[in-house]
């Protein structure tokens, strides 16, 4: 019952900016919207921080990372460079489509290393089995992605809309691609 409830709550505070069109939905709004008091939701995260640090997890989770395919066919190079590209377009299309989850997940995900560290796991994973680097905690797999952090934080995304986003991706792969 308790995960249960912890993803209702989840759920919730995300239909909730949705709903609102704002990333500063309090914490009284979800509980009332859970019938629930506001110290209940204390019993399923540590504290505000956690709550929605847990909301944009998930939905960096489905909306940028579940949503990239698999790519099979051509080199291991190719593969990447592919899959790199779907990464930093799905960040991009975040930024265009939805602004209220995407100020959250900067604030709460982009703005924290250790919490954007964190959700960021899968994909490194995914470049350190791509690669067959076989790395413990995934190093060079990060530094990778790093590389195109330009395309991913917050910070630029005036620039992701720039006539000359897709030559700066490649002129950015070419430098990296020896290296890999």
């Amino acid at each position: 019952m308790p995960s249960t409830t912890r993803r209702a709550i989840i759920t919730t505070a995300e239909s909730l900016i949705q709903q609102t069109g704002k990333a500063d939905v309090t914490l009284s709004q979800i509980a009332t919207a859970l019938g629930m008091t506001h110290a209940a939701l204390y019993k399923h995260f540590r504290n505000k921080q956690a709550l929605w640090e847990a909301v944009a997890t998930r939905w960096f989770q489905r909306e940028i990372l579940d949503a990239l395919p698999i790519y099979t066919s051509g080199s291991t190079h190719e593969q990447l460079h592919t899959w790199l590209w779907a990464l930093v377009n799905a960040k991009k299309r975040t930024y265009q489509n939805n602004p209220q989850m995407f100020a959250l997940n900067t604030q709460y995900l982009d703005n924290n290393p250790a919490a954007l560290r964190r959700v960021l796991q899968p994909a490194y994973q995914n470049v350190d089995i791509l690669l067959a680097y076989h790395d413990a905690h995934y190093e060079r797999a990060e530094a990778v992605i790093a590389a195109f952090a330009i395309f991913m934080l917050p910070t630029f995304k005036e620039t992701w809309l720039d006539d000359d986003y897709q030559d700066r991706f490649e002129r950015t792969w070419q430098l990296i691609e020896p290296g890999l």
